[in-house]
C-alpha cells in the first residue's frame, strides 16, 4: 500500500524529548535526589535490583528516565505513561501519587523474605503505643486490638490499592522499541501543546486535543501489543500527528527548530516508512 500524499516528517531534533529540556538544571537536581533513594543499575545487580527512575511529569502523563552509570543524560525513557484525554483534575493530581518516591522497606532478619514498608512498621509502633494509652483510659480491649492491627495493614496495603485504582486512567509503555516510537509521538504532541498555549486560535487548541487522543490510542496499542503487530495502526497515528504539527506551523507562520516538520514528496510503502523511522 502506497501513500502519494505529502506527509510531513519531523526533523531529527523533533524525534526525541530530552530530560527536562524546558527547565535547564532540573535534571541535575532530580538526578541527585533520585540517587539518595538508590543507585544506578550495575552489572552486579540481582534481578530484584530495580533501576532508579527520575520522573518527568507533563500535562499528558510522564516520562521515567534511568540514570546512566557514567552520569550522562539518557536518550531513551525507560517508561512513558499517557493520561486519559478525559482526565479530571483529581486524576491529573493522581500523577504525583504514581510518580512518588519508591516506598522504603525494611529487610527482616532470620531469613524472612517479607520486607514491610517503613510506614507500616511506624504505624504498627504508633498504634501499639496508642493502644496501651487507650487501655489505661479504660477503652475496651477489643476496640484497641482491632485498631492496633488495622493501622499497619492499611499502611502496607492501601497504597497498592490506590495505585491499581489510579492506573486505570493511565496507559504505561516500557521497552526500547515501544518507548522509542512513543517518544517521537510525545515530542510532536508537546509542540502542539506549546503552540496552543501561546495562541487563542481554536484550530491550535483542537490540534492539541487530537494529539492527546492520538497519544492515548498509541499508548493503549503499545501496552497490549508489540510494535510489529500494531505496525499499520501506529504508522497511521504518527502520520496524522505529523500533519497536525505541519498545520500548526502553517497557522503560526513559523515553527521552532525542534518542531519544524519537513515534507516527504516520495511515495513509500508503510514498511519503508517505518524502517526509516
Amino acid at each position: 500500500m502506497t501513500d502519494t500524499r505529502h506527509t510531513p516528517q519531523p526533523s531529527g531534533q523533533a524525534q526525541r524529548l530530552h530530560p527536562f529540556a524546558a527547565t535547564p538544571g532540573r535534571w541535575e537536581t532530580e538526578h541527585a535526589r533520585a540517587l539518595r533513594a538508590g543507585h544506578p543499575r550495575e552489572d552486579t545487580c540481582t534481578n530484584k535490583c530495580q533501576p532508579v527512575l527520575v520522573y518527568e511529569r507533563t500535562r499528558w502523563g510522564w516520562l521515567a528516565w534511568t540514570i546512566p552509570r557514567d552520569g550522562s543524560r539518557p536518550n531513551l525513557p525507560h517508561q512513558i505513561a499517557v493520561l486519559t484525554p478525559t482526565a479530571t483534575t483529581a486524576q491529573r493530581l493522581a500523577l504525583r501519587w504514581l510518580t512518588r518516591r519508591p516506598a522504603r522497606r525494611i529487610n527482616l532478619p532470620w531469613g524472612i523474605s517479607a520486607a514491610p514498608r517503613l510506614t507500616a512498621v511506624t504505624a504498627a509502633f504508633l498504634s501499639l503505643v496508642a493502644g496501651i494509652l487507650a487501655m489505661a483510659h479504660n477503652i475496651p480491649a477489643a476496640v484497641v486490638l482491632l485498631t492496633t492491627m488495622l493501622a499497619p495493614l492499611l499502611a502496607e496495603h492501601l497504597p497498592t490499592m490506590l495505585d491499581a485504582r489510579t492506573r486505570e486512567h493511565v496507559r504505561t509503555v516500557e521497552g526500547a522499541s515501544a518507548c522509542r516510537y512513543l517518544q517521537r509521538l510525545a515530542a510532536l504532541h508537546t509542540c502542539l501543546v506549546q503552540a496552543a498555549a501561546g495562541s487563542d486560535r481554536y484550530e491550535l487548541r483542537r490540534s492539541a486535543e487530537i494529539g492527546q487522543q492520538l497519544l492515548w490510542d498509541a499508548a493503549d496499542l503499545l501496552q497490549t501489543r508489540d510494535t510489529r503487530s500494531a505496525l499499520c495502526e501506529l504508522i497511521a497515528r504518527e502520520r496524522l500527528m505529523l500533519q497536525l504539527a505541519d498545520q500548526a506551523a502553517q497557522i503560526l507562520g513559523h515553527a521552532s527548530p525542534a518542531c519544524a516538520p519537513r515534507m516527504l514528496t516520495t511515495a513509500d510503502t508503510n514498511a519503508d516508512f517505518w524502517a526509516r523511522r
